[in-house]
């Protein structure tokens, strides 16, 4: 790790192959945590290369514990994290109205490190068990449409780097690599990232893949569609676009509008008040409209249809019911 250190910081980069080996090896425990620190620290210095990027997402990929659905093509709707923006949960919220409008999903999620909520707080807070039972999974998508993948489950190389993220507090690039790195290595996917050139490097990654996918940067900074101004979007058939809000006939919001509280208490707060179609219209918009582009990402849909798929799914309680039933599946485990 020396010497990798000594390269990275007098500004050298390193290959995918190597990028990969020092991640295997942070897994097997072979770095101490000062080392694991700075190794982090480093890339918050400097650019990450799409080679770099890729022999992390490949280690990851490689280490993980493999989840199976049996042929069914799910879609994970995944924020980067580290936008510092704390919105509410938005692509949570997104992947429930997917769900409920017929789209299976895969969500994978973790604790907030750099917001004050993430997906796994708020879900765990609400009373959804997180598992690696492949069994308790496939039901949960059989009665849902719909299942939780808590990341430290399937990712147990990581252990060695969790608590270092945790109390570091601040974005680094495992929040680019955590939508790249999902145990069910899902056909689908949607992708928000913290800056247009994280969009880029998704792109590069991306369009050497088999997946359908959309990666999705709000232009003021967002790690989501925020509706606060136009998203740059990159997908597999639509190639590089500008979003308005006015595509989906929808309002600008403003910042306020969709800031998530301080606490995982508020956020639960708001997020079953857009369950239970009892939200502000801002709120259920910006769900809805991220839930749209992960609809039409799946089903070659337009954004138009897609939206009013998504309202639907949200208006009709089927998201609700999607929700519920994995409770309801988490109570009787």
């Amino acid at each position: 790790m020396k010497e990798l250190l000594t390269r990275l910081i007098n500004q050298e980069y390193i290959s995918t192959e190597e990028a990969k080996n020092a991640l295997v090896k942070i897994s097997k425990g072979e770095y101490n945590s000062s080392q694991i620190a700075s190794f982090l620290t480093v890339y918050m210095m400097r650019s990450i290369t799409i080679e770099e990027l890729k022999g992390f997402r490949d280690a990851l990929l490689e280490l993980c514990i493999p989840v199976e659905f049996d042929g069914i093509e799910t879609i994970d709707l995944c924020g980067t994290g580290g936008d510092g923006k704390n919105t509410f949960n938005v692509s949570t919220l997104a992947s429930f109205v997917t769900a409920g409008a017929g789209v299976p999903v895969t969500k994978h999620g973790n604790y907030g490190v750099s917001s004050a909520c993430g997906s796994s707080n708020v879900l765990e807070y609400l009373g959804i068990k997180f598992t690696s039972d492949q069994d308790f999974l496939k039901r949960s998508m059989d009665k849902a449409g719909i299942c939780i993948l808590h990341a430290p489950l399937f990712h147990p190389a990581m252990k060695h780097v969790a608590p270092i993220r945790r109390e570091l507090g601040v974005k680094t690039f495992f929040n680019m690599l955590g939508p790249m790195v999902n145990p069910a290595f899902p056909k689908n996917q949607m992708v928000g990232v913290f800056s247009l050139e994280l969009l880029r490097l998704y792109g590069y990654l991306y369009e050497n893949t088999n997946k359908k996918y959309s990666i999705v940067y709000a232009l003021d900074g967002y790690d989501e569609i925020s509706l606060t101004g136009d998203s740059k979007i990159m997908s597999h058939d639509k190639g590089e676009r500008l979003l308005t809000p006015g595509d989906l006939n929808l309002q600008s919001l403003s910042m306020q509008e969709i800031y998530g509280g301080d606490s995982i208490e508020s956020a639960a707060k708001i997020f079953m008040s857009v369950l239970d179609n009892e939200a502000t219209e801002a709120q259920k918009n910006v769900v809805c409209a991220n839930a749209a582009v992960a609809i039409a990402t799946a089903t070659g849909k337009g954004y138009l249809e897609s939206m009013d798929d998504a309202k639907y799914s949200l208006e009709s309680g089927n998201a609700k019911n999607a929700f519920v039933e994995l409770i309801n599946l988490s109570k009787a485990s």
